[in-house]
């Protein structure tokens, strides 16, 4: 057993040997002489005084080596972490470079585009990465291979998509930033009619005056949606209905939301789609935008949907001219 192998075993096969005890002690044990020699105690001290004597003084100074503990007190720094040198607000390398890369054969536009995405801290409007820091980005990254002279047309894309993204998240916030009473009553009329429904209810200077912004953002394009997976496994099922490729990037959004003088955070997933080209040739992108599911936000999409499909089905545009 485990807990026993601090003993030491007994050997197989042999018997402890066991004392004679009809022998007589040796006379030279103290214990067993009659004569009161055997308690009188030796006249020699049995103290080695000169034992003592070579034993040297304690020294005058501390004992405490100061110098050794100085010197530990103080760590070596450690190395920072790649997490460590990510912006929070983005998760994005805070100092993306403007010079251009090693064997960079051709030179790229330094100007960065600003957007009109409003920055959550109030300072202006979040501005996008010129060409060279994109290009510095995607080699930080690992695509060693991209092509130099098509960074331009990939910012220019970038920069489109996000603020069809932002165009997306704007609608939705105009419709329940007030609460799902005041959305159901601007979905009511489905989506076409949403301006002249907010001109019916008197909600017109409340959207003007909303003014959400984006306090920070993520992009996870190794973690699939569960929408996203649900679509795929129908593609699997049903190819000829469902048949899509999966999305090639995912952003969560992080916007922040005013309502009853309360102001919260509201998460938004946004997957980007390839479709099909135009006969041109020019690429086609799909943006799947919704505020992450909670109960709330799921109530809010319900009203939305719901209210839509109820008005073309039923008519609403012949019923209410």
């Amino acid at each position: 057993m485990g807990w026993f192998w601090a003993d030491s075993p007994t050997p197989s096969g042999t018997s402890p040997p066991r004392r004679n005890m009809s022998r007589s002690p040796p006379p030279e044990c103290p214990m067993h002489q009659k004569s009161a020699d055997a308690i009188t105690p030796p006249s020699a001290c049995p103290v080695k005084h000169d034992a003592a004597s070579t034993i040297p003084p304690p020294t005058s100074g501390c004992p405490v080596p100061h110098a050794s503990r100085t010197s530990h007190s103080q760590p070596a720094p450690e190395s920072q972490s790649t997490l460590s040198k990510l912006n929070p607000l983005n998760y994005m390398f805070s100092n993306l470079s403007q010079a251009p890369a090693p064997n960079q054969t051709h030179a790229l536009p330094l100007e960065r585009e600003p957007s009109t995405i409003p920055r959550g801290d109030g300072a202006g409007t979040w501005e996008y990465p010129s060409p060279q820091q994109m290009y510095n980005a995607l080699l930080r990254k690992g695509y060693t291979d991209t092509d130099v002279t098509a960074v331009e047309s990939m910012v220019g894309v970038h920069n489109f998509l996000n603020e069809g993204a932002w165009a997306e998240i704007m609608a939705h916030e105009q419709r329940f930033a007030g609460g799902l009473y005041k959305g159901w009553r601007m979905c009511s009329r489905g989506e076409e009619n949403f301006e002249s429904t907010v001109q019916r209810y008197g909600y017109e200077k409340e959207v003007e005056e909303l003014a959400p912004s984006l306090v920070r953002f993520q992009g996870r394009p190794q973690e699939m949606t569960p929408k996203a997976a649900m679509i795929q496994v129908m593609a699997w099922l049903y190819p000829a209905k469902f048949a899509t490729p999966p999305p090639f990037d995912r952003h969560d959004w992080y916007v922040t939301r005013e309502s009853d003088g309360e102001r919260r955070e509201i998460r938004y997933i946004i997957d980007y789609y390839n479709g099909e080209p135009e006969p041109t040739g020019e690429p086609v992108f799909y943006l799947d935008v919704r505020p992450a599911l909670t109960p709330t936000t799921a109530a809010e999409r319900s009203i939305r949907w719901a209210s839509d499909i109820w008005w073309r089905a039923s008519g609403g545009e012949v019923r209410e001219p």
